[in-house]
Formats: C-alpha cells, sequence, structure tokens
C-alpha cells in the first residue's frame, strides 16, 4: 500500500483512498492462501513459524479470506476501467503460477522436482502490481517508469531471496539442491546483485535530480529504491546478531524506504 502510493505521489498523482486499500487487500488474500495452501501441503517438520501459525488458525484465515474477497470485489468494481484491465493481463499469468507452484508441491517432493523460482517471481508481480495504478491513470509514464520498476522487482526479489539464505542457512560454498536453478545463480552473486541493485537506483535518483533531466523516474522513488536495497544488504551483515523471526521482520521493514522521504515529495 505504501509503495502504491509513493510510486504515484512521486509522480503528482493522487490516487483515491480505494485504490490503495484494494492493493493491500488483495496481497493480503494472496499472501494468506499462499501460507495455507504451503502448510497443507507440506509435513509439520518442514513448516516454518509462519506456516505454523496459519495452520493453528485456518479457521480463522479462512473467515478473513471470505470477508477480504468481498470487500475486494466491492473495491475493484470502483477501480478506473484502465487499471482493471492492467490487473486483469497481470492477474492471468500470477494465478497460473500460483497454482503451478502448489500443484507442483502436491505431486511431487522438493528433493525429486526443483520448484519454480517464486522468490524472484515475487519481485516481479509485486513491482507490476504496484506500478499500474500510476500507469494507468498516465500511460505516457510507461517508459519512464520502466527502469525504476525493474530495480524495484530487484529489490523485491532480493528481499526475498536474503529470507530464503537466512532460513536456509546457506553458505556461499552450498550446491542449493531444493532449489530451482535460477534461485541458486541469485543466491551465489546475491550482495553483488544488491549492490548492483543500490547503485543503479542510486545512479538514477542521481541523474532524475539534474535541473536538465526529463523522461526519467522522479528521483524520489529511485532513491526510495537504493536505501532498501542498502538496508538490506546492512541486514544481511549482521545476520547472526538477530533470530530467524527478528530477521524476517526485519527484512519486511527494509521496505519502509518511502517513510523517509515523504517529506521531500512535492506539495
Amino acid at each position: 500500500m505504501l509503495w502504491t502510493w509513493f510510486i504515484a505521489r512521486s509522480n503528482g498523482i493522487k490516487l483515491p483512498l480505494k485504490s490503495i486499500v484494494a492493493m493491500g487487500v488483495a496481497v493480503w488474500l494472496l499472501y494468506a492462501a499462499d501460507r495455507l495452501l504451503d502448510a497443507r501441503s507440506s509435513a509439520e517438520s518442514h513448516l516454518e513459524p509462519r506456516h505454523l501459525f496459519h495452520r493453528r488458525h485456518r479457521s480463522a484465515f479462512h473467515a478473513g479470506i471470505a470477508l477480504a474477497s468481498l470487500a475486494l470485489v466491492f473495491l475493484v468494481g470502483r477501480i478506473t476501467p484502465a487499471a482493471l484491465q492492467l490487473y486483469a493481463i497481470l492477474a492471468a499469468p500470477l494465478i497460473g503460477y500460483f497454482g503451478l507452484i502448489h500443484l507442483q508441491r502436491k505431486s511431487t517432493s522438493a528433493r525429486s522436482t526443483p520448484r519454480l523460482p517464486k522468490e524472484i517471481a515475487v519481485g516481479l508481480f509485486f513491482s507490476a502490481a504496484t506500478f499500474i495504478p500510476t500507469v494507468a491513470r498516465d500511460p505516457s509514464l510507461r517508459a519512464c517508469l520502466l527502469p525504476a520498476a525493474a530495480l524495484f522487482g530487484l529489490v523485491c526479489s532480493l528481499n526475498c531471496l536474503f529470507i530464503y539464505t537466512w532460513e536456509h542457512q546457506i553458505v556461499a560454498s552450498a550446491r542449493f539442491p531444493e532449489a530451482h536453478p535460477a534461485t541458486r545463480l541469485a543466491l551465489r552473486f546475491l550482495p553483488w546483485l544488491t549492490i548492483f541493485a543500490i547503485a543503479g537506483s542510486l545512479g538514477l535518483a542521481l541523474y532524475s535530480s539534474r535541473p536538465d533531466a526529463s523522461g526519467c523516474a522522479p528521483w524520489q522513488l529511485a532513491l526510495a529504491i537504493s536505501l532498501a536495497g542498502a538496508l538490506l544488504l546492512q541486514l544481511h551483515t549482521r545476520r547472526h546478531t538477530l533470530g530467524p523471526t527478528a530477521l524476517r521482520a526485519a527484512a519486511d521493514l527494509c521496505l519502509l524506504t518511502p517513510l523517509l522521504l515523504v517529506f521531500a515529495l512535492h506539495s
């Protein structure tokens, strides 16, 4: 919700509250459903605390999902047609991917068949979803926001990859047998990918801040992406000082960097 609002606001677009709330409800629905399906298809010994929590309170989550679905139907009916069209285009591969990954988990074991690169896909879908409300209202922004959207998607994937690394206690020499080949490659170069995201976003912010710069993403947006990457890398260097649950929470807190730049937005 924060990024959806910040992306639009940094481009001089004021989103209606219903668009922002709809984003929050939709993401929570996907998250809760994903955790419930994970908890259902895996043995208890292989579950993380968040999965066990969803399994323990599944009745409450089922009720929450039903209520949230009704709320989302109400909110979606009040979103602009242009945004709905883009969301529909995004929803088709998202639903297909969501179904495939859970069907794969149900029909095969993680050891016999590498799972799909969920950590990487999450970044792509999340970035696209948060940029849609802005580009739907001003299609001329699509080209200039593409680099920022790509960098933000990379940072979101890094968030998931760092969490995967911490939860599986992966070291640089590990072969990552249970991960998808693309995930294994990303994990092997995780610090360098993060440095690339930080430097690329910072460079974009510096270029966009020039008085003669045009056709670029707002510098506030690029800087927020760079700061998020820097915080993730700093957290990674201090990972041994925090427990798994605290690390996971801190990784998500690293993505709240737009709060640090609200003062820099134009009134």
